[in-house]
């Protein structure tokens, strides 16, 4: 209203209206990292991402897929790709429920 206006100051509210905005993004992000490292690691797995002998996650499954007689790569490469994807995840559902205005 006119009135908080004249109190607050217009930079107050169009800085508190922006930011309920940009809440929307930051709490999507871990999401997003989520299917990029995902889409990463797939593409890595089949060839089609980082140069062959960089160090990346879909080139350390490719790894524990040719030495099945070494069975810790694979088990290394799923732990540590279960964890991190689920953490991210874990960490975006409290950003949301964190910043809900609706609490």
């Amino acid at each position: 209203t006119v009135t908080s206006s004249a109190v607050v100051g217009s930079s107050a509210i169009s800085s508190s209206g922006s930011l309920a905005s940009a809440m929307a993004t930051i709490t999507f992000l871990p999401f997003i990292l989520t299917g990029a490292i995902g889409t990463l690691t797939a593409l890595d797995f089949l060839g089609f991402g980082l140069p062959p002998g960089s160090p990346s996650l879909g080139e350390l499954v490719a790894q524990g897929k040719s030495n099945l007689q070494a069975p810790w790569l694979g088990i290394s490469a799923f732990t540590v790709l279960a964890l991190m994807l689920s953490l991210l995840v874990f960490i975006g559902e409290a950003a949301r429920d964190a910043f809900d205005p609706r609490k």
